[in-house]
């Protein structure tokens, strides 16, 4: 599960980042921060935030 999480995220950091420098644009897709920008980087944050939260879960059982 952690790798899977780790490749979504990467790819998320990765289409950011394209979307960012404009490689979108044929697609209508604006440049710069643009709702896929954002989008890409809550759902990165989200996936920090529960893998964050699982790590403290698995510490108290331990």
């Amino acid at each position: 599960m952690v790798k899977i999480l780790e490749m979504i995220g990467l790819a998320l950091v990765a289409i950011m980042t394209l979307g960012f420098v404009g490689l979108f644009v044929p697609y209508g897709i604006k440049n710069g921060i643009s709702e896929l920008f954002w989008g890409c980087a809550g759902g990165a944050l989200m996936i920090i935030i529960y893998r964050k939260m699982k790590n403290k879960k698995d510490e108290k059982e331990n």
